[in-house]
């Protein structure tokens, strides 16, 4: 993982901390769904990049 996409993935994570009311002990949990989340975007938006793909993302 590149350190553009950790500080993307940091970000987010604070982000999603903040909006939870800022709970202590639980930042590998809001890091593990940031990564998920920027993931599931990543995927998606290279799944519209290629006309081939079905619904699904198979060729």
């Amino acid at each position: 993982m590149d350190d553009c996409q950790q500080m993307r993935i940091t970000r987010r994570a604070y982000e999603l901390w903040q909006q939870a009311g800022e709970p202590k002990g639980r930042d590998e949990e809001f890091y593990r769904e940031a990564a998920r989340e920027l993931n599931e975007g990543a995927n998606k938006s290279n799944e519209g990049n290629n006309p081939a793909l079905d619904s699904k993302g198979r060729l």
